[in-house]
């Protein structure tokens, strides 16, 4: 640490006897270490050696001065050689030196000194150390310490900026992964490195710190202490090392800050990628479902219904909408960041935007499409009202008074009162209509307008008829009689809520509001001008109407179970309230009611409607349609397990739910009864109709319409009966269609039974209920329930079942033509069944041979 006169350096060779010993290599290596401490300023001055060989012999000072000389690596100022103080050597050195001079061959001067106040003379004594008589401050294992600290903290930094560059290649060539999971993994694994990398950092730069302090630490104690040149040396050296490890982490930190934003852009990225194309996607279903509400109603209560339903979808729809622009606000403040990849999300926002936009447009437009739907169905519906007033007026009109002058002028001026109401009431120009409705108009729809403009006009054309001939009856005077019209039947609507508002079926033929049968009340009169004819005619079109009507009611009710049950069965928001083992069995509860509805609403009552004016002619309505009143027999097909499903989950809290919302007095299963209940109305009109048609044009197909309906009746009684079999444990559809089912007398006789018991089934019927079916037919015992309505029905217990594969029979039993005889594997088990008419016993064994027969052929 001493220094010379000029600031060179001085190095100090200590007294060592072992000095020869250490080997050559390790001895330059010293050499070249020490000559590179010192700064190159100072090193390119040159170094002053002090060589101490006060206790050691001359050959070995010469020695030692030569080796130093070959070796010494840098500059050599000035060599000071403190000579063996015995007074023989010192007299060998001196005449030795003086005379060997040569052999040294160094380019300085080397001095030979007796004493340390000689060598004080060329180097101050405080750069010299204590065993030299100096006063610099010096301790050898300290020196050794703090160079290797500083070494291996130089070492530190060097290591630390080269992981800290390698660490920063790998980042600068890591490619972004596309999706969120790689991304949000590998933004986590760089930020763990980095984490580990500051740590590291710190911890250099407290080892930085602690060397730094313990080479300031004799000032800091002692403000008055002077550091030598090689401890300024270290301290210029640590606080460089430090200022370098700084600059490196201010550096990597800049570059991390950066490499953080970009990996977190594409985490913000790769997250809006997915919600894009999950919001997407649920942005493609909502329009898709948005598209099927293509229907424009085919009635108020229907549009009403889809408007509802339309309502409620854009409620749900609201949430994924929402979605889809915050999402894309999301985006547009990516754009207004700089996002790196800004062209890949300006057209993702775009397209959210016009989606979201174009919903939106599309559910208005939708909105308004129905809005005019529902005010044209207004004005449908007015007219039809109306219609409906005007040919009640006219039918309530009485004859007799009538016939007077007075009468008929106030006939005529209800008449034309009533006409006055039509203008808020009745379609005035068809073709205004089409024009401001053309873009609702479906072919369903516009054939809709035009019956009910037809029906207007007819109407209207019997206004005319009536105005004409009052107004002639108004003109002259006649004789007085005393004719007999019947009074109106007052009407009633069944509205869509609960079978026991207005909804109970009303027994055959119309009725007035005091009860009493039109057909009595006309008759019941003497002394009528008004001919048979007429009669029959006002009588006719009560029946066509209450037709009408309770047609139009039952569609309302079946419309009511669809939305009201049935497709709150799929409302995910009911989902909660289905029981598991209720899931997806909408179509056994219910059957095929759907297809009866559509059959109903855009058929059958639209045809009803087209022979309002000639009601003797609804048979052929009946005809026309015939075949499609075949589902009825599929619907009762279905209803055993429609009943059984029933029994099981009748106390459901969706059933209960449902039933609170529409407001019903009565549970499901009541209305699970109306088509039944319907099928059977229709034979009741039908006979009433054909009763007052008999000498009328269509007599002939009422009848042919009665026949028909007849059968398929039967055929859903048949199934009705089906329904309360309990006790059996297999399934009855797999019994193919039931045939035949009725009451019988039966006697059995078993080969293999006691003959006590044998004896005793021989005398002593038992009341059997049969199910003939095409595989099998089944016995029953009737039990009568208690109750009302359908609970009133009768039950039949399951008993025992024959397979029609080993069934035979007899079809005559001697002296009883109402008996015949089922055996069972060769007449093994001997059935005798008596039948209550011999007519229905016929019937049973020609079916059962039908059976028999297909059996047969089937095994040919």
């Amino acid at each position: 640490g001493g220094r010379g006169g000029d600031g060179c350096p001085v190095i100090t060779f200590p007294d060592y006897p072992a000095f020869s010993e250490i080997p050559e290599k390790e001895f330059q290596n010293v050499l070249t270490y020490l000559t590179s401490i010192p700064s190159l300023r100072d090193a390119g001055i040159g170094f002053i050696l002090v060589i101490d060989r006060r206790q050691d012999k001359w050959t070995s000072v010469k020695a030692s001065i030569l080796r130093i000389a070959a070796s010494f690596p840098g500059n050599l100022q000035l060599v000071l050689v403190l000579r063996p103080t015995g007074f023989f050597h010192r007299a060998l050195s001196d005449i030795a030196f003086k005379f060997g001079k040569d052999e040294f061959k160094m380019k300085v001067p080397i001095i030979m000194l007796g004493s340390v106040s000689e060598l004080q003379g060329y180097i101050d004594k405080t750069q010299l150390t204590e065993d030299l008589g100096g006063t610099l401050d010096y301790c050898h294992n300290r020196w050794l310490s703090r160079r290797t600290a500083i070494e291996g903290f130089a070492q530190k930094v060097k290591q630390t900026a080269q992981i800290l560059q390698s660490f920063g290649t790998e980042l600068a060539e890591t490619e972004l992964p596309n999706d969120v999971q790689s991304t949000s993994s590998l933004l986590a694994t760089h930020t763990e490195k980095k984490d580990k990398m500051k740590e590291d950092i710190r911890v250099a730069v407290e080892q930085g710190d602690d060397i730094l302090g313990s080479i300031t630490k004799p000032v800091t104690e002692n403000p008055e202490y002077k550091l030598n040149q090689d401890q300024l040396d270290n301290q210029t050296t640590v606080e460089r090392l430090l200022a370098q490890l700084h600059e490196t982490e201010t550096a990597f930190d800049e570059f991390w800050i950066k490499h953080q934003q970009k990996l977190e852009q594409c985490l913000r990225l790769r997250n809006f990628e997915q919600n894009f194309r999950e919001v997407k996607a649920a942005l493609d279903i909502v329009s898709e479902r948005l598209s099927a509400f293509t229907d424009v109603g085919n009635s108020r209560s229907h549009v009403e219904h889809i408007l509802k339903d339309l309502a409620n979808f854009e409620e749900k729809s609201c949430e994924t909408v929402a979605k889809a622009r915050l999402l894309a606000s999301e985006g547009d403040a990516f754009i207004q960041s700089n996002h790196y990849a800004v062209d890949s999300i300006i057209p993702k926002c775009t397209e959210l935007h016009h989606l979201c936009d174009a919903f939106t447009t599309e559910t208005e437009r939708r909105r308004n499409h129905l809005n005019k739907s529902l005010e044209l169905h207004d004005l449908l519906e007015k007219s039809m009202k109306w219609c409906d007033e005007g040919i009640y007026l006219l039918a309530s009109q009485p004859v007799d008074k009538c016939q007077s002058q007075d009468g008929a002028e106030s006939a005529l001026q209800e008449i034309e009162k009533f006409l006055d109401t039509g203008a808020g009431n009745k379609i005035k120009e068809l073709n205004k209509i089409y024009r401001e409705y053309a873009h609702i108009l479906n072919e369903d729809l516009k054939d809709h307008v035009q019956k009910v403009f037809q029906k207007q006009e007819s109407m209207e054309e019997m206004f005319q008829k009536r105005q004409i001939s009052l107004k002639k009856l108004a003109a002259k005077q006649t004789r007085p009689v005393q004719p007999v019209a019947p009074r109106p039947e007052a009407f009633v609507k069944s509205p869509c809520t609960s079978p026991a508002k207005g909804n109970a079926w009303r027994k055959a033929g119309p009725h007035d509001q005091d009860g009493q049968h039109l057909e009595n009340r006309v008759s019941s009169r003497g002394g009528s001008t008004m001919d048979d004819e007429e009669n029959l005619a006002v009588l006719r079109q009560h029946v066509i109407n209450e037709l009408i009507e309770t047609e139009r009611a039952y569609v309302e009710e079946l419309l009511c179970v669809l939305e009201g049950y049935a497709a709150e069965m799929d409302n995910p928001l009911m989902a909660h309230l289905i029981s598991p083992e209720l899931q997806n069995k909408k179509d056994i509860l219910f059957g095929n009611m759907e297809e009866i509805y559509h059959f109903h609403n855009r058929i059958f009552l639209r045809e009803l409607e087209n022979y309002v004016e000639y009601p003797e002619l609804v048979g052929r309505c009946f005809l026309d349609q015939m075949e499609d009143f075949q589902i009825y027999e599929k619907y009762c097909q279905n209803k055993p397990r429609s009943e059984s499903l029933w029994r099981q989950f009748s106390d459901s809290v969706f059933f209960q739910e449902c039933q609170r919302k529409l407001d019903h007095k009565l549970s499901l299963d009541s209305y699970l009864l109306k088509p039944v209940q319907r099928i059977t109305k229709y034979q009741l009109l039908l006979k009433e109709m054909l009763k007052y048609s008999k000498n009328c044009e269509g007599a002939e197909d009422l009848q042919e319409a009665l026949t028909s309906i007849l059968g398929i009746l039967k055929a859903v009684n048949d199934s009705m009966h089906q329904i309360a079999i309990t006790g059996y444990d297999g399934n009855l559809n797999e019994l193919g269609k039931l045939l035949m089912q009725g009451s019988f007398n039966v006697w059995t006789d078993h080969k293999k039974g006691h003959a006590k018991v044998k004896d005793l089934a021989r005398f002593k019927p038992m009341q059997r209920h049969l199910f003939l079916h095409e595989k099998a037919v089944l016995f029953c015992k009737k039990r009568e329930e208690n109750g009302e309505g359908y609970e009133k029905a009768p039950s039949y217990s399951y008993k025992h079942s024959l397979n029609m594969a080993a069934v035979g029979i007899t079809e005559n039993v001697k002296g009883d033509a109402k008996k015949f005889e089922i055996w069972y594997n060769a007449r093994e088990e001997v059935y005798i069944i008596q039948a209550p008419t011999p007519e229905v016993k016929t019937t049973w064994v020609n079916e059962i041979r039908k059976v028999l027969t297909s059996q047969l052929q089937a095994c040919r």
